[in-house]
């Protein structure tokens, strides 16, 4: 196919492209939702594409085909992404990320202490619920008992954003990043393991520098306690079943892992059936309500939790794909590729491509790569795989867990005030690629082109 980056359309979807990306990084300022400009980014931009086509007589269905083959990228990521978000929402329904939160805060810990404990959950949470919820349920444990000491709440959430993006960085279900790699069979599910120790020393690196300025004083302590309801431990037991159902088909069945997720997600509407029916009784028994009484009590019903899963990020997701997929038929990623895997090779541009993470979402620079599809053997996929999702951490804009972050308490923790220790956030991003080359000496191969 002709590459049209010269054309009048190649630079007018540039343009939209930039404009689109620039009302996402302004979010926070404008109060617009970051889905909105992408997805009409996205479609505009396909829009010039099959009018070009259309008026230089080159709409063979060429166009047509790449969309069909880009959507069924999307939904399969898609899909996967919307059961995991409701096994989150349900869980958290169930008190059980409450529950751990009140469990933690009773043991009287001190500052230092919960520094490393909220890091510590962080980072081995992240691998199953995915880096943006474990930022968020960690930071807010971590406001809740630093009695509004600053100096605690500023390092403490650093600490929880990099070991979110830590974490999720060695796990196919971590974040989407990895999950684009997985899926994409660049790096099987046991292959993630190697990153394990570089993500774990991407996280201590800064904490051990950022521990010793951390208020050696014990918070007061709550005495409340939350129970968990009604079928929680059945749904956490439903919820690691179906990551290994995902894991299974992808696995041993060669067939897409969101069929794994969306088993375990029909499997969770079932057992919703039961809890709506009555799930409720052990509930009324330990409230001390009579069974033939009627009380103002909320059913539990499973499509209010896919309700409230969080389509501002799966629309998001789908507006930013549709967008690199433009520029990539467009022939713009072919040229980056050329001028930055070819000229420096895969070691430095993947580097170079982690710290761009810091500045653009990861999501769309890692679907730029899988696009691009340079060539380059599985260690190199696992470096792409870690700089894209610990990259991140370099800046608090720079990864969905430190924009999260930002909104429990932007009194205190702000852009500027990561800023700060963002050299040793990048001592521990050098560290971790130096113990990247190290774990994976075996897998080292020379790429044939």
């Amino acid at each position: 196919m002709e590459t049209m980056t010269t054309t009048w359309v190649g630079y007018l979807s540039l343009m939209i492209f930039v404009l689109g990306y620039s009302l996402v990084v302004v979010e926070e300022k404008i109060h617009m939702r970051k889905s909105k400009p992408v997805i009409f980014a996205g479609c505009l931009m396909w829009f010039f594409i099959g009018l070009y086509e259309s008026l230089n007589g080159h709409g063979d269905g060429q166009a047509h085909d790449y969309v069909k083959h880009l959507i069924a990228e999307i939904g399969e990521l898609f899909f996967f992404l919307l059961a995991a978000m409701t096994y989150i929402d349900t869980l958290a329904e169930r008190n059980v990320f409450n529950s751990l939160r009140s469990w933690l805060l009773r043991k009287g810990l001190g500052f230092r202490s919960l520094f490393w404990a909220t890091g510590l959950i962080t980072f081995f949470l992240s691998p199953l619920a995915d880096n943006l919820t474990s930022a968020l349920l960690m930071s807010t444990v971590a406001l809740a008992v630093s009695g509004g000491n600053s100096k605690f709440i500023v390092l403490s959430f650093i600490n929880i954003v990099v070991a979110a993006n830590a974490g999720g960085a060695w796990s196919p279900f971590g974040d989407i990043t990895t999950l684009m790699v997985w899926t994409s069979g660049k790096v099987e599910t046991l292959q993630f393991a190697y990153l394990m120790i570089p993500s774990l020393i991407n996280w201590l690196v800064p904490a051990a520098c950022m521990f010793l300025f951390v208020p050696n004083e014990i918070p007061e302590s709550p005495s409340d306690e939350i129970h968990l309801k009604p079928g929680a431990k059945v749904i956490v037991v439903m919820g690691i079943c179906t990551i290994a159902t995902a894991v299974s088909f992808h696995q041993f069945f060669h067939l897409p892992p969101f069929l794994g997720m969306m088993l375990g997600l029909s499997a969770l509407m079932l057992f919703g059936y039961y809890l709506k029916r009555w799930g409720d009784k052990p509930l009324r028994k330990e409230l001390g309500i009579p069974e033939n009484r009627k009380v103002e009590h909320r059913h539990f019903d499973i499509f209010d939790k896919i309700a409230a899963v969080e389509f501002d990020t799966l629309l998001f997701f789908f507006g930013v794909l549709t967008a690199v997929g433009a520029l990539q038929y467009i022939g713009y990623l072919a040229l980056v590729s050329k001028n930055l895997y070819q000229a420096i090779g895969p070691t430095w541009s993947n580097i170079i491509v982690g710290v761009l993470s810091a500045i653009v979402d990861n999501i769309p620079v890692m679907f730029a790569v899988l696009k691009m599809d340079p060539a380059m053997g599985v260690d190199q996929w696992l470096l792409i795989t870690l700089t894209a999702g610990v990259g991140g951490s370099l800046l608090s804009v720079g990864s969905a867990a430190g924009v999260a972050v930002m909104g429990v308490d932007r009194q205190n923790y702000t852009f500027l005030s990561h800023m700060k220790w963002s050299w040793a956030i990048g001592l521990g991003y050098a560290a971790s690629i130096l113990t990247w080359y190290w774990v994976t000496e075996s897998l080292r191969v020379i790429p044939t082109p």
